[in-house]
């Protein structure tokens, strides 16, 4: 029956993910007009990300942030006040809007529109065998932890968060998920946050 759910979930991505690309292909060109006249640099950001059981591939992300402002601190999110933010990048960054072009992400398999979001490689050194189950399914636009607070918790809560989800997956979760994700999108993620570990959506 799970691998009925996750053959159904492929094939919903697929599905989904062809659709939005071919609706809002006007609306890319449009973001990355912006993009160009607001700040120089290219239109996407692109960085490799561990996928499924820790596979590397190359992530895409319509840019938002100043050009050599990739630099991170592993646990320290990019608040929208960061001064590294573009002016249309707080907006991408606000509605979600920059990270559409990973809807390629899930054409080519290697994403989902549900799962642990992908982080950065240099993440995978402190992995845990516990945390390290996060990568058991492949990463996604929207999860678990990002209608939950997502950055307003701390990391190991949403890894925490991440690790449930694997766990219990199924296309109900999934569907749960999205809907709630309206509601981030629209809101805001602080106004989703949920420190009980009950995981209730």
């Amino acid at each position: 029956m799970l691998d009925v759910q996750k053959a159904i979930k492929r094939l919903f991505d697929l599905v989904i993910a062809l659709l939005l690309l071919v609706i809002f292909l006007p609306v890319w060109f449009v973001i990355g007009l912006l993009i160009k006249a607001t700040s120089p640099g290219p239109v996407f950001f692109i960085q490799e990300r561990p996928g499924l059981h820790g596979r590397l591939f190359k992530v895409f992300k319509f840019r938002t942030m100043r050009p050599g402002s990739e630099r991170m601190v592993k646990g320290q999110e990019v608040m929208l006040d960061d001064d590294r933010i573009t002016s249309i990048g707080k907006f991408l960054r606000r509605s979600k809007i920059d990270e559409v072009p990973q809807l390629l992400n899930v054409l080519k398999g290697e994403m989902s529109l549900v799962g642990p979001r992908p982080e950065r490689v240099d993440s995978l050194a402190d992995y845990t065998d516990e945390i390290w189950q996060r990568l058991n399914v492949r990463p996604g636009l929207t999860g678990l932890a990002q209608v939950s607070g997502n950055i307003y918790l701390p990391l190991e809560e949403r890894y925490k968060l991440d690790v449930y989800y694997v766990k219990h997956f199924s296309l109900w979760l999934d569907f749960r998920i999205i809907m709630k994700t309206f509601g981030v999108v629209l809101k805001g993620e602080d106004k989703y946050i949920n420190y009980k570990g009950t995981f209730n959506l």
